[in-house]
């Protein structure tokens, strides 16, 4: 027997996304084969970026309204965050030059993969691409704020980096994409 044997998938939901219901069977430590069964959330893989300027030492970030937050304590329902977004069939470089064009209206052109993660590894299928890219005010070419058609409604922040690292302290910043990759610049120098 294989150490993983998926005995059944049912879709418990197809509406915006997919919620599955897999049964399966695992050999463990011992060797003893268990079945068990766990839900799995399939979004689809995303991708996120931090725009950075060393020379004035600011970042781009966005903030928008997200539910989930929303009815889970969050008074505002309102986030900052990195600009991100769903691959939608690209890969995750051409998925982030768009996302960060709609978004924020900037038209970056060197831009890096610093790593990769799974957020929620418990019950989302969702891996994330995580990039970095300088910018400069040249390269913004529209205000950004999103597509009317996906219903987003985004506004574009330009912080201190010391500003924005200081957010994460005092709660305003709590989104973990965000943070990992605010702290990413801060090892690594990105904005002096």
């Amino acid at each position: 027997m294989k150490e993983i044997n998926i005995l059944e998938t049912k879709i418990l939901s197809d509406n915006w996304y997919t919620l599955k219901k897999i049964t399966y069977e695992m050999k463990g430590h011992d060797g003893v084969v268990v079945r068990q069964e766990r839900e799995a959330y399939d979004r689809g893989n995303g991708a996120t970026i931090l725009l950075y300027n060393k020379e004035n030492k600011t970042v781009i970030l966005t903030r928008q309204f997200r539910m989930p937050t929303y009815i889970n304590g969050n008074e505002t329902g309102m986030m900052i965050e990195c600009c991100a977004g769903l691959l939608d069939q690209d890969n995750p470089e051409e998925c982030i030059r768009r996302e960060t064009m709609e978004e924020t209206g900037y038209n970056i052109t060197d831009v890096r993969k610093v790593f990769e993660s799974y957020m929620s590894p418990g019950s989302v299928t969702e891996i994330l691409y995580f990039f970095v890219a300088a910018y400069s005010k040249e390269q913004q070419v529209h205000a950004g704020g999103g597509l009317e058609e996906e219903q987003e409604n985004i506004e574009v922040l330009e912080l201190p980096f010391i500003t924005a690292m200081e957010m994460i302290r005092t709660g305003e910043i709590k989104d973990g994409k965000t943070i990992m990759l605010l702290q990413y610049a801060a090892i690594n120098n990105l904005c002096g």
